[in-house]
């Protein structure tokens, strides 16, 4: 599988990839990304929704099928978000994240502008992510948001809550162990109900368990978590 351009600060999950993620209501969306890594005619494609709804785990899977993609992360790279936009460019694909990171920062705004106009005249790919749609994101450069509106933007709606307990169910399954109900329940009432949260969350629970030699159960978790009722 292709490793795309990574910043140095960010460490993909390894369940970040096509197969593992579970559709529910964005077939559209997916259809879109799959559209994007499969044909190399240049294209923007722009998704949008609340965090935790899946559009990272897109971002970054589309970012490993397609060799010598970039994928940036802009809420994690923050001040070096600006460098990171202007050292960037000549990939077939760049995978923008965290869009609305940088609305209201000038400079940021004008390097993510000539990034995607580097792509598109290069014969690139850009994919790029927000938690608003495009015409909704507070940008003060009208030349970007103009761009960003031509794009072809697709909501990403998260999970409901009885598929994300599947998930959660599955996973654990797939580790060799079982989330009963009230272990959920504690989960999803104590912790970040998004998903990604919830998953990167699981692989710890995993770890310690195994370590320990102990079953999930609600005060092992309490335990692990720290917190108390």
């Amino acid at each position: 599988m292709n490793t795309p351009q990574l910043p140095l600060t960010f460490t993909p999950s390894p369940h970040q990839c096509f197969d593992a993620f579970v559709q529910g209501e964005n077939a559209d969306a997916l259809g879109a990304v799959f559209a994007v890594v499969g044909d190399p005619t240049p294209r923007a494609v722009f998704l949008f929704g609340p965090d935790g709804a899946g559009k990272s785990h897109l971002l970054v899977a589309a970012a490993r099928r397609v060799a010598g993609a970039t994928y940036l992360p802009l809420a994690l790279l923050g001040a070096n978000a600006e460098a990171a936009l202007s050292a960037r460019g000549d990939a077939p694909l760049v995978c923008v994240d965290d869009v609305h990171e940088i609305a209201g920062n000038r400079s940021a705004e004008i390097a993510l502008f000539d990034l995607y106009n580097r792509c598109r005249d290069s014969g690139g790919r850009v994919l790029l992510a927000a938690r608003q749609a495009p015409l909704r994101l507070p940008l003060i450069l009208r030349d970007l948001a103009s761009r960003l509106a031509a794009s072809a933007a697709f909501p990403v709606k998260p999970l409901d809550e009885d598929a994300r307990r599947d998930v959660l169910r599955a996973r654990a399954a797939e580790r060799g162990f079982e989330l009963d109900d009230a272990v959920i329940d504690f989960l999803f009432r104590r912790h970040a109900r998004d998903l990604g949260a919830l998953l990167t969350l699981l692989d710890h629970v995993d770890k310690a368990s195994l370590a320990e030699q102990r079953r999930v159960t609600v005060p092992f978790l309490r335990r692990l978590i720290g917190l108390r009722e």
